[in-house]
């Protein structure tokens, strides 16, 4: 079974944007990691008043960091930022996880190798309900999840800097 199916395994939700870029692995997680505009910073505190309503509770507001390629974590069991690092291959993949009461979020990012210097990026998000308000709060959230993963894709592809 591939990296990619096992951690797929039973998921309630499984989306995937695919971008293009000349980064390498750390260098995309970078500025995956690093996007974090005010929109999506207001969209955390909407989400908190959310969260309370279903009974949970938000560890306040992450804070925007900007990760460097060295930064990013590759061992199973590190911390990067409100996730842990579940599996990590060297210019292959990078998965981490965050779990919660009421879900499993999951964030898997495949490299698809090419012939040139361009690479195909595949961002998964899987989703794994843990009790009732997983499906609640996922479906309330979904469309901005959406929006939110696609930009972060895009963000992580063009923040390659060229010589």
């Amino acid at each position: 079974m591939s990296v990619r199916t096992s951690f797929a395994q039973d998921a309630d939700h499984v989306d995937v944007k695919a971008v293009e870029s000349q980064a390498t692995l750390r260098q995309f997680l970078a500025g995956l990691m690093s996007y974090q505009p005010a929109w999506v910073s207001a969209l955390y505190r909407v989400r908190a008043v959310f969260v309370r309503l279903l009974g949970m509770r938000q560890q306040g507001i992450p804070q925007q960091r900007l990760s460097r390629p060295e930064d990013i974590p590759m061992t199973p069991g590190s911390a990067a930022s409100f996730f842990t690092v579940r599996h990590a291959e060297e210019e292959h993949v990078w998965v981490v996880s965050a779990v919660d009461t009421h879900l499993e979020a999951t964030l898997a990012v495949v490299v698809e190798p090419s012939e040139g210097p361009r690479r195909r990026f595949h961002v998964v998000p899987l989703v794994h309900y843990r009790n009732w308000a997983g499906p609640v709060y996922f479906n309330v959230i979904r469309p901005f999840h959406h929006l939110v993963v696609a930009r972060m894709a895009r963000h992580a592809a063009r923040s390659v800097r060229r010589p």
